[in-house]
């Protein structure tokens, strides 16, 4: 069973809550959510392995540590997952950045993807998959899956605000994959919108209805 990590350091609560508002316009929505970003990346890249190296200071030389080489790459979920991108970016600039866009079926209501475009190494890199919101888990599952499907094998997910429902949905179809999430809400309601959650990310994103 994938571990799941709840990240609730007092700044990302804080952050979150503004973000909640329904009153809080796009532009400040962006700018939460990118430092939000952020700071969770701060805690998925905490066990990066390190290696030993040699260097010199003003004073002498010394031993001390660096990255030890583990490619990483991120990959937005279209559209909301982009507003995640630039934060994790800001620590983290040698990350390639992958693409997958999907949109749910009217008929059949599961996801179908419209567009994947990932790095050329991608089965080499740690993969970390970014969507603000995890309501049902269909996106998140699909997308995941579409990762194996290429030969994926090490990934990860990050979320901004999870439901009880898609987390469960996410740990049976992909028990190899942690999830790294700001906050667990109560449910689903009637439109598979997360309560209390924060309402249609892209949305408030974008400034889109």
């Amino acid at each position: 069973m994938s571990t799941v990590h709840v990240i609730d350091h007092p700044l990302i609560q804080h952050k979150l809550s503004l973000m909640r508002q329904k009153d809080t316009g796009a532009k400040e929505f962006r700018e939460l959510l990118n430092e939000i970003a952020m700071l969770m990346g701060y805690e998925i890249t905490r066990d990066l392995p390190l290696k030993d190296v040699e260097i010199e200071t003003p004073i002498c030389k010394c031993h001390t540590k660096v990255l030890a080489g583990r490619k990483l790459g991120l990959v937005p979920i279209l559209r909301a997952g982009l507003g995640m991108v630039d934060g994790i970016m800001s620590l983290i600039p040698a990350a390639k950045v992958g693409h997958i866009g999907l949109y749910r079926d009217p008929q059949t209501l599961k996801p179908v993807e419209y567009y994947c475009k990932l790095p050329a190494d991608a089965q080499e890199r740690l993969l970390i998959v970014v969507d603000p919101m995890l309501a049902t888990g269909g996106s998140a599952n699909a997308a995941i899956q579409f990762l194996k499907d290429r030969g994926c094998t090490s990934i990860r997910m990050m979320c901004l605000i999870g439901a009880p429902e898609g987390i469960a949905a996410l740990q049976a179809a992909h028990p190899d994959v942690d999830l790294y999430i700001a906050a667990i809400d109560e449910k689903l309601n009637d439109h598979c919108y997360i309560v209390p959650g924060l309402g249609d990310a892209g949305d408030r994103l974008f400034g889109t209805k």
